[in-house]
Protein backbone atom coordinates (compact mmCIF):
# COMPACT_ATOMS: atom_id res chain seq x y z
CA UNK A 1 0.00 0.00 0.00
CA UNK A 2 1.66 3.49 -0.93
CA UNK A 3 1.46 6.43 2.10
CA UNK A 4 2.93 9.24 -0.22
CA UNK A 5 0.98 11.11 -2.74
CA UNK A 6 2.64 12.94 -5.43
CA UNK A 7 6.61 13.91 -5.14
CA UNK A 8 8.02 16.93 -6.32
CA UNK A 9 12.23 17.06 -7.27
CA UNK A 10 13.95 20.08 -8.17
CA UNK A 11 16.48 19.06 -10.44
CA UNK A 12 20.06 20.50 -10.35
CA UNK A 13 21.65 20.49 -13.87
CA UNK A 14 25.14 22.55 -15.06
CA UNK A 15 24.66 26.01 -16.02
CA UNK A 16 22.46 26.33 -19.52
CA UNK A 17 24.42 28.10 -21.82
CA UNK A 18 23.88 28.65 -25.50
CA UNK A 19 24.58 26.09 -28.07
CA UNK A 20 24.17 23.36 -25.50
CA UNK A 21 22.44 19.88 -26.04
CA UNK A 22 19.52 20.48 -23.53
CA UNK A 23 17.98 17.23 -24.32
CA UNK A 24 20.64 15.29 -22.70
CA UNK A 25 22.22 17.35 -20.05
CA UNK A 26 18.15 17.18 -18.79
CA UNK A 27 18.52 13.24 -19.20
CA UNK A 28 21.67 13.26 -17.34
CA UNK A 29 20.85 15.82 -14.68
CA UNK A 30 17.61 13.30 -13.92
CA UNK A 31 20.16 9.71 -14.28
CA UNK A 32 22.23 11.50 -11.62
CA UNK A 33 19.07 12.62 -9.12
CA UNK A 34 17.91 9.09 -9.35
CA UNK A 35 21.02 7.66 -7.86
CA UNK A 36 22.40 10.10 -5.43
CA UNK A 37 18.33 9.98 -4.45
CA UNK A 38 17.09 6.38 -5.03
CA UNK A 39 14.06 6.91 -6.54
CA UNK A 40 12.23 4.28 -9.44
CA UNK A 41 11.18 6.13 -12.59
CA UNK A 42 7.59 5.09 -13.46
CA UNK A 43 5.46 5.12 -16.37
CA UNK A 44 3.34 8.62 -16.19
CA UNK A 45 6.56 10.59 -14.44
CA UNK A 46 6.77 13.88 -15.50
CA UNK A 47 10.03 15.86 -16.29
CA UNK A 48 9.43 19.47 -16.67
CA UNK A 49 12.18 21.97 -18.03
CA UNK A 50 11.81 25.84 -17.44
CA UNK A 51 11.01 27.90 -20.75
CA UNK A 52 14.21 30.46 -19.93
CA UNK A 53 17.09 28.03 -20.14
CA UNK A 54 15.21 26.01 -23.44
CA UNK A 55 15.29 29.82 -24.86
CA UNK A 56 18.96 30.46 -23.48
CA UNK A 57 20.13 26.73 -25.24
CA UNK A 58 18.66 27.68 -28.57
CA UNK A 59 20.37 31.04 -28.53
CA UNK A 60 16.78 32.86 -29.12
CA UNK A 61 17.94 36.24 -28.49
CA UNK A 62 17.03 39.44 -29.83
CA UNK A 63 18.39 43.42 -29.59
CA UNK A 64 16.81 46.86 -29.38
CA UNK A 65 18.08 47.65 -32.52
CA UNK A 66 16.40 44.59 -33.82
CA UNK A 67 12.97 45.50 -32.04
CA UNK A 68 13.74 49.21 -33.47
CA UNK A 69 14.18 47.90 -37.15
CA UNK A 70 11.26 45.71 -37.16
CA UNK A 71 8.89 47.76 -35.71
CA UNK A 72 9.96 50.86 -38.36
CA UNK A 73 9.27 48.59 -40.44
CA UNK A 74 5.60 47.82 -39.81
CA UNK A 75 5.02 51.36 -38.75
CA UNK A 76 6.62 53.45 -41.18
CA UNK A 77 4.52 56.36 -39.91
CA UNK A 78 7.28 56.82 -36.91
CA UNK A 79 3.56 57.20 -34.84
CA UNK A 80 2.61 54.51 -32.56
CA UNK A 81 -0.02 53.87 -29.89
CA UNK A 82 0.72 51.32 -27.28
CA UNK A 83 -2.42 50.12 -25.45
CA UNK A 84 -2.44 48.00 -21.83
CA UNK A 85 1.53 47.22 -21.65
CA UNK A 86 2.13 45.53 -18.30
CA UNK A 87 4.65 47.55 -15.90
CA UNK A 88 7.59 45.21 -15.68
CA UNK A 89 11.00 46.43 -16.11
CA UNK A 90 12.01 42.54 -16.91
CA UNK A 91 9.11 42.16 -19.19
CA UNK A 92 8.00 45.23 -21.09
CA UNK A 93 11.01 47.75 -20.30
CA UNK A 94 13.58 46.72 -22.78
CA UNK A 95 10.75 46.17 -25.33
CA UNK A 96 9.68 49.68 -24.76
CA UNK A 97 13.08 50.95 -25.44
CA UNK A 98 13.68 49.38 -28.77
CA UNK A 99 10.09 50.47 -29.95
CA UNK A 100 10.97 53.85 -28.79
CA UNK A 101 14.01 53.88 -30.83
CA UNK A 102 12.62 53.10 -33.80
CA UNK A 103 9.39 55.84 -33.53
CA UNK A 104 9.38 59.76 -33.10
CA UNK A 105 6.05 59.45 -30.89
CA UNK A 106 5.00 57.13 -28.74
CA UNK A 107 1.25 57.25 -26.93
CA UNK A 108 0.98 55.24 -24.16
CA UNK A 109 -2.41 53.39 -22.98
CA UNK A 110 -2.38 52.15 -19.65
CA UNK A 111 -5.28 50.37 -17.60
CA UNK A 112 -6.30 51.20 -14.50
CA UNK A 113 -6.45 50.63 -11.15
CA UNK A 114 -4.23 47.93 -12.52
CA UNK A 115 -2.47 46.38 -15.13
CA UNK A 116 -3.39 43.00 -16.77
CA UNK A 117 -1.47 41.22 -14.02
CA UNK A 118 -2.44 42.98 -11.49
CA UNK A 119 0.91 46.07 -11.14
CA UNK A 120 -1.26 49.18 -9.22
CA UNK A 121 -0.94 52.01 -11.31
CA UNK A 122 -2.81 54.47 -8.88
CA UNK A 123 -4.39 54.60 -5.47
CA UNK A 124 -7.37 53.11 -5.56
CA UNK A 125 -8.99 54.81 -2.49
CA UNK A 126 -8.14 58.15 -4.12
CA UNK A 127 -9.51 56.71 -7.28
CA UNK A 128 -12.91 56.24 -5.44
CA UNK A 129 -12.71 59.83 -3.89
CA UNK A 130 -11.84 61.22 -7.47
CA UNK A 131 -14.26 62.39 -10.21
CA UNK A 132 -13.24 59.40 -12.54
CA UNK A 133 -14.95 56.32 -12.85
CA UNK A 134 -13.27 52.91 -14.65
CA UNK A 135 -15.03 54.39 -17.96
CA UNK A 136 -13.15 57.43 -17.32
CA UNK A 137 -10.26 58.81 -19.66
CA UNK A 138 -7.77 60.32 -17.70
CA UNK A 139 -4.94 62.24 -19.32
CA UNK A 140 -1.63 62.78 -18.01
CA UNK A 141 -1.93 66.26 -16.47
CA UNK A 142 -5.33 64.95 -13.98
CA UNK A 143 -3.06 61.43 -13.33
CA UNK A 144 -0.31 63.85 -11.49
CA UNK A 145 -2.88 65.83 -10.28
CA UNK A 146 -5.50 63.34 -8.52
CA UNK A 147 -2.82 60.70 -7.64
CA UNK A 148 0.35 62.51 -7.66
CA UNK A 149 3.31 60.25 -7.34
CA UNK A 150 1.94 56.50 -7.15
CA UNK A 151 5.19 54.64 -6.11
CA UNK A 152 4.34 50.69 -6.70
CA UNK A 153 4.71 48.88 -3.11
CA UNK A 154 6.96 46.25 -3.97
CA UNK A 155 9.28 47.53 -6.24
CA UNK A 156 9.70 50.98 -4.64
CA UNK A 157 9.39 52.42 -8.59
CA UNK A 158 6.63 55.14 -10.49
CA UNK A 159 6.39 52.85 -13.20
CA UNK A 160 5.07 56.30 -15.47
CA UNK A 161 8.26 58.23 -14.59
CA UNK A 162 10.34 54.98 -15.36
CA UNK A 163 8.65 54.69 -18.93
CA UNK A 164 8.69 58.37 -19.68
CA UNK A 165 12.32 58.21 -18.70
CA UNK A 166 12.87 55.76 -20.61
CA UNK A 167 11.17 56.73 -23.98
CA UNK A 168 12.96 59.96 -23.46
CA UNK A 169 15.94 58.43 -23.53
CA UNK A 170 15.96 57.19 -27.10
CA UNK A 171 14.68 60.76 -28.41
CA UNK A 172 11.32 59.79 -28.61
CA UNK A 173 8.41 62.15 -27.59
CA UNK A 174 5.95 60.19 -25.17
CA UNK A 175 2.45 61.39 -23.79
CA UNK A 176 -0.03 58.83 -21.62
CA UNK A 177 -3.32 58.71 -21.24
CA UNK A 178 -5.29 56.09 -18.54
CA UNK A 179 -8.60 54.08 -19.84
CA UNK A 180 -9.75 50.91 -19.90
CA UNK A 181 -11.45 51.09 -23.20
CA UNK A 182 -8.98 49.96 -25.89
CA UNK A 183 -11.20 52.25 -28.77
CA UNK A 184 -9.49 55.26 -26.84
CA UNK A 185 -6.03 55.26 -28.12
CA UNK A 186 -7.85 56.39 -31.36
CA UNK A 187 -8.23 59.84 -30.04
CA UNK A 188 -4.80 60.17 -30.49
CA UNK A 189 -2.50 57.62 -32.76
CA UNK A 190 -4.10 55.12 -35.56
CA UNK A 191 -1.49 53.20 -35.55
CA UNK A 192 -1.48 51.08 -32.79
CA UNK A 193 0.21 47.96 -31.18
CA UNK A 194 -1.93 46.29 -28.87
CA UNK A 195 0.96 44.97 -25.75
CA UNK A 196 -1.44 42.95 -23.55
CA UNK A 197 -1.04 39.31 -23.41
CA UNK A 198 -4.22 37.28 -22.84
CA UNK A 199 -6.92 39.03 -24.01
CA UNK A 200 -4.62 40.36 -27.44
CA UNK A 201 -6.36 39.04 -29.72
CA UNK A 202 -9.60 40.86 -28.45
CA UNK A 203 -8.47 44.19 -28.37
CA UNK A 204 -6.71 43.89 -31.37
CA UNK A 205 -9.99 42.99 -32.96
CA UNK A 206 -12.18 46.16 -30.98
CA UNK A 207 -9.58 48.28 -32.48
CA UNK A 208 -9.11 47.46 -35.72
CA UNK A 209 -12.83 48.00 -36.30
CA UNK A 210 -12.21 51.64 -35.57
CA UNK A 211 -8.78 52.71 -36.58
CA UNK A 212 -8.05 53.67 -39.87
CA UNK A 213 -4.38 52.79 -39.54
CA UNK A 214 -2.15 49.70 -38.74
CA UNK A 215 -3.04 47.45 -36.01
CA UNK A 216 -0.80 44.91 -34.61
CA UNK A 217 -0.08 42.94 -31.54
CA UNK A 218 3.18 42.25 -29.69
CA UNK A 219 2.88 38.47 -31.00
CA UNK A 220 3.39 40.20 -34.45
CA UNK A 221 6.74 41.85 -33.55
CA UNK A 222 10.02 39.69 -34.26
CA UNK A 223 8.13 36.41 -35.80
CA UNK A 224 11.14 36.58 -38.26
CA UNK A 225 14.70 37.03 -38.04
CA UNK A 226 16.09 40.53 -38.27
CA UNK A 227 19.76 40.34 -39.58
CA UNK A 228 20.47 36.96 -38.42
CA UNK A 229 18.81 37.69 -34.75
CA UNK A 230 16.60 35.50 -33.08
CA UNK A 231 12.45 35.36 -33.34
CA UNK A 232 9.22 33.33 -32.64
CA UNK A 233 6.62 33.11 -35.21
CA UNK A 234 3.97 31.93 -33.00
CA UNK A 235 4.37 34.88 -30.13
CA UNK A 236 6.82 37.61 -31.19
CA UNK A 237 7.88 39.15 -28.45
CA UNK A 238 5.59 37.73 -26.19
CA UNK A 239 6.99 35.69 -23.03
CA UNK A 240 10.58 37.99 -23.59
CA UNK A 241 12.53 38.39 -20.50
CA UNK A 242 15.51 40.98 -20.35
CA UNK A 243 18.77 39.62 -20.79
CA UNK A 244 20.92 42.44 -20.71
CA UNK A 245 20.52 46.44 -21.61
CA UNK A 246 20.22 45.49 -25.26
CA UNK A 247 18.70 42.32 -25.70
CA UNK A 248 16.13 40.34 -24.96
CA UNK A 249 15.36 36.42 -24.57
CA UNK A 250 12.66 35.17 -26.35
CA UNK A 251 10.05 32.41 -25.68
CA UNK A 252 11.14 29.24 -26.72
CA UNK A 253 10.28 28.02 -30.27
CA UNK A 254 11.83 24.41 -30.39
CA UNK A 255 10.21 22.93 -27.59
CA UNK A 256 7.79 20.21 -29.09
CA UNK A 257 10.84 18.75 -30.73
CA UNK A 258 12.32 18.73 -27.32
CA UNK A 259 10.38 17.51 -25.09
CA UNK A 260 9.47 14.66 -27.87
CA UNK A 261 13.48 13.99 -27.59
CA UNK A 262 13.52 13.86 -24.12
CA UNK A 263 10.86 11.57 -23.48
CA UNK A 264 12.48 9.06 -26.61
CA UNK A 265 15.77 9.27 -24.44
CA UNK A 266 14.08 8.62 -21.38
CA UNK A 267 12.10 5.49 -22.98
CA UNK A 268 15.21 4.13 -24.12
CA UNK A 269 17.33 4.63 -20.66
CA UNK A 270 14.04 3.85 -18.39
CA UNK A 271 11.53 2.06 -20.38
CA UNK A 272 9.14 3.64 -19.07
CA UNK A 273 6.70 6.14 -20.49
CA UNK A 274 7.33 9.62 -19.18
CA UNK A 275 5.45 12.63 -19.76
CA UNK A 276 7.83 15.91 -20.43
CA UNK A 277 7.04 19.48 -20.65
CA UNK A 278 8.03 22.83 -21.20
CA UNK A 279 7.08 25.64 -18.47
CA UNK A 280 6.95 29.25 -17.93
CA UNK A 281 4.90 31.36 -15.42
CA UNK A 282 2.67 29.91 -13.39
CA UNK A 283 -1.11 30.12 -13.20
CA UNK A 284 -1.59 31.39 -9.82
CA UNK A 285 -2.50 35.09 -8.49
CA UNK A 286 -0.92 36.37 -5.41
CA UNK A 287 -3.45 36.61 -2.62
CA UNK A 288 -1.82 39.44 -1.39
CA UNK A 289 0.06 41.57 -4.00
CA UNK A 290 -2.64 40.68 -5.80
CA UNK A 291 -0.33 40.17 -9.02
CA UNK A 292 -1.32 37.20 -11.51
CA UNK A 293 1.85 35.34 -12.32
CA UNK A 294 1.27 34.77 -15.82
CA UNK A 295 3.31 37.73 -18.00
CA UNK A 296 3.71 34.55 -20.34
CA UNK A 297 1.12 33.81 -23.44
CA UNK A 298 0.71 29.84 -21.83
CA UNK A 299 2.13 28.20 -19.06
CA UNK A 300 2.85 25.41 -21.23
CA UNK A 301 4.29 26.37 -24.43
CA UNK A 302 5.31 22.70 -25.35
CA UNK A 303 4.20 18.83 -24.30
CA UNK A 304 3.83 15.75 -24.89
CA UNK A 305 0.46 13.91 -26.07
CA UNK A 306 0.13 12.59 -22.31
CA UNK A 307 -0.47 16.23 -20.69
CA UNK A 308 -3.42 17.38 -22.89
CA UNK A 309 -6.46 17.99 -21.27
CA UNK A 310 -7.52 18.40 -17.94
CA UNK A 311 -7.56 15.80 -14.86
CA UNK A 312 -10.33 13.59 -14.03
CA UNK A 313 -10.83 12.99 -11.24
CA UNK A 314 -13.28 12.97 -7.67
CA UNK A 315 -13.16 15.56 -4.85
CA UNK A 316 -13.04 13.23 -2.09
CA UNK A 317 -14.12 16.08 0.37
CA UNK A 318 -17.33 16.48 -1.60
CA UNK A 319 -18.10 12.97 -1.92
CA UNK A 320 -17.47 12.04 2.07
CA UNK A 321 -19.37 14.83 2.99
CA UNK A 322 -22.70 14.21 0.67
CA UNK A 323 -22.65 10.77 -0.79
CA UNK A 324 -20.84 8.73 2.53
CA UNK A 325 -21.82 10.52 4.45
CA UNK A 326 -22.42 7.83 6.86
CA UNK A 327 -19.56 6.06 6.77
CA UNK A 328 -16.01 6.42 8.43
CA UNK A 329 -12.61 4.48 8.64
CA UNK A 330 -11.67 2.04 6.08
CA UNK A 331 -15.29 1.41 5.41
CA UNK A 332 -15.27 4.92 3.62
CA UNK A 333 -12.26 4.58 1.95
CA UNK A 334 -13.32 1.40 0.04
CA UNK A 335 -16.52 2.95 -1.11
CA UNK A 336 -14.88 5.90 -2.08
CA UNK A 337 -12.29 3.67 -4.31
CA UNK A 338 -15.33 2.28 -5.76
CA UNK A 339 -16.24 5.31 -6.92
CA UNK A 340 -13.07 6.14 -8.75
CA UNK A 341 -13.04 2.90 -10.50
CA UNK A 342 -16.77 3.30 -11.37
CA UNK A 343 -15.55 6.76 -12.76
CA UNK A 344 -12.34 5.14 -14.42
CA UNK A 345 -13.91 2.44 -16.30
CA UNK A 346 -16.64 5.66 -17.93
CA UNK A 347 -15.46 5.04 -21.70
CA UNK A 348 -15.97 8.96 -22.14
CA UNK A 349 -13.27 9.63 -19.42
CA UNK A 350 -14.58 13.21 -18.75
CA UNK A 351 -16.85 12.86 -15.46
CA UNK A 352 -15.82 14.98 -13.24
CA UNK A 353 -17.64 15.10 -9.47
CA UNK A 354 -19.37 18.37 -8.23
CA UNK A 355 -16.83 19.96 -6.65
CA UNK A 356 -13.74 20.14 -8.70
CA UNK A 357 -12.82 22.65 -11.17
CA UNK A 358 -11.63 22.05 -14.58
CA UNK A 359 -8.08 23.43 -15.35
CA UNK A 360 -5.86 22.32 -17.90
CA UNK A 361 -3.48 19.78 -16.66
CA UNK A 362 -0.41 21.76 -18.53
CA UNK A 363 -1.29 24.88 -16.42
CA UNK A 364 -1.86 22.84 -12.91
CA UNK A 365 1.38 20.88 -13.47
CA UNK A 366 2.98 24.32 -14.53
CA UNK A 367 1.91 26.18 -11.43
CA UNK A 368 3.85 23.35 -9.31
CA UNK A 369 6.69 23.32 -11.10
CA UNK A 370 6.76 27.09 -11.33
CA UNK A 371 6.64 27.39 -7.30
CA UNK A 372 9.12 24.82 -6.93
CA UNK A 373 11.90 26.04 -9.13
CA UNK A 374 11.37 29.66 -8.24
CA UNK A 375 12.71 32.09 -9.88
CA UNK A 376 15.89 32.87 -7.60
CA UNK A 377 18.86 30.94 -7.42
CA UNK A 378 17.68 27.28 -6.32
CA UNK A 379 19.43 26.35 -9.59
CA UNK A 380 17.19 23.36 -10.51
CA UNK A 381 15.41 24.53 -13.72
CA UNK A 382 14.61 20.87 -14.24
CA UNK A 383 11.55 19.74 -12.36
CA UNK A 384 10.63 15.78 -11.81
CA UNK A 385 7.15 14.56 -10.50
CA UNK A 386 6.08 11.54 -9.35
CA UNK A 387 2.73 10.32 -8.52
CA UNK A 388 0.77 13.43 -10.34
CA UNK A 389 -1.70 10.91 -11.64
CA UNK A 390 -2.08 8.65 -8.69
CA UNK A 391 -5.34 7.92 -6.85
CA UNK A 392 -6.51 6.31 -3.79
CA UNK A 393 -7.36 3.18 -5.69
CA UNK A 394 -3.75 2.82 -6.54
CA UNK A 395 -2.19 0.68 -4.74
Amino acid sequence: MRNVGTVVRGIRTPIIKEGDDLANIVVDSLMKAQESEEFKFRNRDIVAITEAVVGISEGNYVSVDDIAKDVSRKFPSKEIGLVFPILSRNRFSMILKGIARGMDKITIQLSFPTDEVGNGILNEEKLDNSPFTLDSVISEKEYMEYFGYFIHPFTGINMVEFYRNLVKSEDCEVEFIFANDPKKILDFQQDVLCCDIHTRFKTKKTIEEKSRGNVLGLHEIMTESIDGSGFNPEYGLLGSNKSTEERLKLFPKTGEALVKNIQNILKEKTGMNIEVMVYGDGAFKDPVGHIWELADPVVSPAHTDGLKGTPNELKLKYISDNEFANLKGDELKEAIKGEIRKKESNLKGNMLSQGTTPRRITDLVGSLCDLTSGSGDKGTPVVFIQGYFDNLADE
